[in-house]
C-alpha cells in the first residue's frame, strides 16, 4: 500500500524511463528549454539493459553528435561498427570506393559503458531533474487527455512505498517494449511473432577477420560476432524455433557446437568467456502508435525490432531525437501540442515504418524470397552493390531506396555478367575439354 504525498513541482514533459531514449530525449529537449522530469523505477546511476545486442547503427551517428558523445564513445573504446556478412552466395564485405569516402559507421558498445554514460550526461543537464526509483504506477487524466503521472518512489528499508503525482503538459514513455505508460494510455500494440529464439554470451580475446563485426545468414537460422569495446565480443545465436527443444537439453553445449559449425566461426575455443549465456525463447516484435493526447512513445515503446538486426539501440536515439524537434516549442507552451505530437508520429512512421515491415515480414524464418536473392548475391559479387547494402543495413537508407528501381537492375546486370562467366567453366567441366 502506498502514501500519498503531496503534488510536486511542475515540469513541462515528464519521461518514464532513464535508459538510452529517454535519457536521450530529456537532453535534447532541456537544451531546446523544456523543463522535463526524468523518471527511472531503479536507483543506481549506473544501471544498465544486459540483454542487448550492444549496436549503434550508422543511421544514429547524427544524434550522438547533437548529444556530445562521440569523443566519450572514442575515449571508452567502442567499436566502429564495420561489418562483413556471410550468406549461400559466399560473404558481403563492403568497403569505401577507391578514392572516395570511408563507410559511415555507428559504434559498437557494451550497455555497461554506454547507459551510465548518457544517463550521467541528462543528469548534468540543466533543465533535467533525474529521480532515480520512480516507478510510473499511473496518467493524470483531464478532459480525455494525460497531464501527468502518478508514481511510487522508493523508501527507506522498512518504510512504506510513497507515491507522489507530477503534473506536465507532455508524458513520454520510454520505458520499453512492455511500456507500463502505453498500457495506461491504453495505446494497443501490434505483435508480429518472432519465429526464432535467441542466446548471446561475451567473450573476451575473440580475434575476428579485419576486427569487424560479422553475420551469417543461414536460411533460416541467423548469428553474429559484434567487438565492443574493452576488447569483449558480444556472439549471438538466433536458430529456428524449430530447434528449440534440442537446443535447450543442453544450452551450453548447443551454443558452443552452433558457433563452432559457422563458416569462418569465431575461434572461441580460443578466447575467455566471462559472462553466461542468456537469452530469450520469445521476443515477438511490437508496433504501437507512437503519440496520443499528451502522451509520446520513443524506443522500444513505440517499435521494438527484431534484435538479429542490432538497430534498437539506434532507433530510440533516433526517435528521441525526431521527438524533441518535433515538440520542443509546444511542450512549453509555445505551440500547439497535438499538431507536433501528430508531426512527431508521421516522421516515426515515414522513418520506421517500411523498416519494420521487412523485419516482421523476416521474423517468420522465410527463406530469401526472390528480390533479396538477387540483392544479396549481387552484393556478394560486386563493390558497389555491397555498398548499398550496407547503407541500407545501417538505416541509412530506407527500404524503397534500397530497393529502386536502378539498384534492381544493377543488381540483375552483376548476375547476369556472373551467370556468363561461370557458364564456360561449367560446360568445360561438363564435356571434360
Amino acid at each position: 500500500m502506498t502514501e500519498p504525498e503531496s503534488t510536486g513541482a511542475d515540469y513541462d514533459v515528464v519521461i518514464s524511463g532513464a535508459g538510452l531514449a529517454g535519457s536521450a530525449a530529456a537532453i535534447l529537449l532541456a537544451r531546446r528549454g523544456v523543463r522535463v522530469a526524468l523518471l527511472e523505477r531503479r536507483s543506481d546511476l549506473a544501471a544498465y539493459k544486459v540483454l542487448c545486442t550492444h549496436s549503434l547503427t550508422a543511421g544514429a551517428y547524427p544524434v550522438l553528435d547533437e548529444l556530445g558523445l562521440v569523443p566519450a564513445l572514442e575515449e571508452a573504446g567502442a567499436v566502429r561498427n564495420h561489418a562483413r556478412w556471410y550468406t549461400r552466395w559466399g560473404w558481403i564485405e563492403p568497403r569505401a570506393a577507391p578514392a572516395g569516402p570511408e563507410l559511415p559507421y555507428g559504434y559498437n558498445v557494451r550497455r555497461s559503458t554506454l547507459d551510465p554514460m548518457i544517463r550521467s550526461l541528462a543528469a548534468r543537464t540543466p533543465g533535467v531533474d533525474l529521480l532515480l526509483g520512480h516507478r510510473v504506477t499511473g496518467l493524470l487524466q483531464d478532459a480525455g487527455r494525460t497531464v501527468g503521472v502518478r508514481a511510487s518512489t522508493a523508501a527507506g528499508e522498512g518504510e512504506r512505498e510513497r507515491e507522489r503525482e507530477i503534473r506536465a503538459r507532455l508524458v513520454v514513455g520510454a520505458d520499453g517494449k512492455d511500456s507500463a505508460v502505453a498500457k495506461l494510455a491504453r495505446i494497443p500494440a501490434r505483435v508480429h511473432e518472432n519465429a526464432r529464439f535467441g542466446y548471446l554470451a561475451h567473450f573476451r580475446g575473440l580475434p575476428l577477420r579485419d576486427g569487424i563485426a560479422h553475420t551469417w545468414f543461414l536460411e533460416p537460422d541467423m548469428a553474429y560476432a559484434f567487438p565492443n569495446d574493452d576488447g569483449v565480443t558480444v556472439v549471438a545465436v538466433l536458430p529456428d524455433k524449430k530447434r528449440l527443444p534440442a537446443f535447450r537439453e543442453d544450452l551450453e553445449g548447443s551454443f558452443l557446437s552452433f558457433v563452432r559449425s559457422l563458416p569462418e566461426a569465431p575461434p572461441i575455443e580460443s578466447a575467455e568467456r566471462i559472462t553466461k549465456i542468456i537469452g530469450t525463447v520469445d521476443y515477438p516484435l511490437h508496433t504501437r502508435r507512437p503519440s496520443a493526447p499528451g502522451v509520446a512513445l520513443v524506443g522500444d515503446a513505440a517499435l521494438t525490432g527484431d534484435p538479429l538486426w542490432g538497430v534498437g539501440c539506434g532507433w530510440a536515439l533516433q526517435s528521441a531525437q525526431w521527438l524533441a524537434r518535433a515538440v520542443a516549442p509546444a511542450a512549453t507552451g509555445r505551440g500547439d501540442l497535438d499538431r507536433a505530437l501528430a508531426r512527431y508520429a508521421r516522421t516515426h512512421g515515414r522513418k520506421l515504418r517500411g523498416h519494420q515491415y521487412l523485419a516482421a515480414d523476416f521474423a517468420t524464418a522465410r527463406p530469401f524470397n526472390p528480390l533479396e536473392r538477387l540483392m544479396f548475391s549481387a552484393a556478394a559479387r560486386d563493390e558497389r552493390a555491397a555498398r548499398h547494402m550496407y547503407r541500407f543495413a545501417s538505416r541509412l537508407i530506407g527500404p524503397l531506396h534500397f530497393l529502386n528501381p536502378l539498384a534492381v537492375a544493377r543488381a540483375s546486370a552483376v548476375n547476369l555478367r556472373h551467370r556468363r562467366a561461370v557458364a564456360p567453366s561449367v560446360h568445360r567441366s561438363r564435356t571434360g575439354s
